[in-house]
């Protein structure tokens, strides 16, 4: 299937790390009864034919009907299991995102969290200058993902199409990411350019460099060896950089995913480690000791991605200056992410 070989080019091409990180962003392309969408916890440059997942959309479409519990917890199960029976291949769990790639009539839909691309939607002045810029997008305020948000989003699409007689090419999402959707591989990649390029004028007049300054500092091996003795199994791998302007609180999900809501800054003690871990509920993925930031994993592959996305962190914060500074999510979107299923499963997969 030609359609099914060209969104595997376009995950390659929006899989790069200027527009996700990790195994965030997905894609899918549909025709009328099936839609093929990226497998949840998977990277977008890893896919081929044969990955994505097959759903029948005629059983997605039940999603949009059904009577959801009030509590989140039993609602996401609920719908994770209704997205489970429309599965029809064995390639693993769809997307979260699923329900919401099938609400669009377009046939390819590329959805990314560029850097770029939420130093606007992580702005206080976000959605202001959203509208200057790009006056066709939809903006969504940041709603919690998956079924709340597709249900919301479904809604607004509706809106827009009884308003101006065609669906949205471009959903940005606050403190989240883009979904942009079209016909053709040509019409993805020239909204992706538009909107990557209008942007990255926008940092230039604001004089405002897209690369963090990190400080050249000497590695401590002492000071990863305290690490690991006060963090254990939780530090296995322990990487490192010089010192930049990390972000100090949760900005989006995939930060919250794969650096955890808020680096450890405090003395490396015993101490200091509990009470971190008492108020948390969880062991630190970032901690900011000495001249240096620490990524901690428990494998290379999560402590790499723990201190690149906090890196990616100060790349959105620094950016935001362009637009009014850094909006931060509040407590009750961080508790969502934190204590959602679907995340755990994802970070499981990495």
């Amino acid at each position: 299937m030609q359609n099914l070989e060209t969104i595997v080019e376009l995950s390659h091409e929006f899989g790069t790390t200027d527009y996700v990180k990790g195994g965030g962003g997905n894609t899918s392309v549909k025709d009328a009864d099936t839609l093929w969408v990226k497998p949840s916890g998977t990277t977008l440059a890893g896919l081929t034919t044969e990955t994505f997942v097959v759903m029948n959309r005629a059983k997605l479409n039940e999603l949009y009907a059904i009577e959801t519990p009030a509590e989140a917890a039993a609602r996401e199960e609920l719908v994770k299991n209704m997205m489970a029976e429309a599965v029809e291949n064995d390639a693993g769990r769809p997307s979260v995102e699923a329900p919401l790639h099938n609400v669009f009539e377009a046939t390819y839909v590329v959805h990314s969290h560029p850097a770029r691309v939420n130093g606007l939607t992580c702005a206080e002045g976000g959605e202001a200058v959203c509208a200057r810029l790009f006056p066709d997008a939809l903006w969504v305020e940041y709603i919690d993902p998956g079924y709340t948000l597709c249900m919301e989003v479904r809604e607004r699409i509706e809106q827009y199409k009884r308003d101006y007689s065609k669906e949205p090419a471009l959903v940005v999402l606050q403190n989240h990411g883009i979904f942009i959707a079209a016909d053709t591989a040509d019409g993805i990649r020239a909204h992706y350019s538009r909107v990557m390029d209008t942007l990255k004028a926008e940092y230039n007049k604001a004089e405002i460099c897209e690369d963090i300054v990190i400080s050249e500092t000497a590695e401590s091996p002492e000071t990863e060896a305290r690490i690991k003795a006060l963090l254990g199994d939780e530090a296995a791998f322990v990487v490192s950089s010089g010192m930049f302007s990390y972000a100090p609180a949760p900005i989006t999900p995939d930060h919250l995913v794969y650096a955890k809501a808020f680096p450890f800054t405090d003395a490396l003690t015993v101490e200091a480690i509990a009470n971190y871990k008492s108020e948390r509920g969880y062991a630190p993925k970032v901690v900011v000791a000495g001249t240096r930031v620490y990524g901690i994993g428990t494998s290379k592959k999560n402590a790499d991605l723990a201190l690149e996305l906090a890196q990616d962190g100060a790349v959105v914060q620094q950016l935001t200056e362009a637009f009014g500074g850094i909006n931060i999510m509040t407590d009750p979107q961080r508790e969502f992410i934190e204590n959602w299923e679907v995340e755990s499963y994802r970070q499981k997969q990495v």
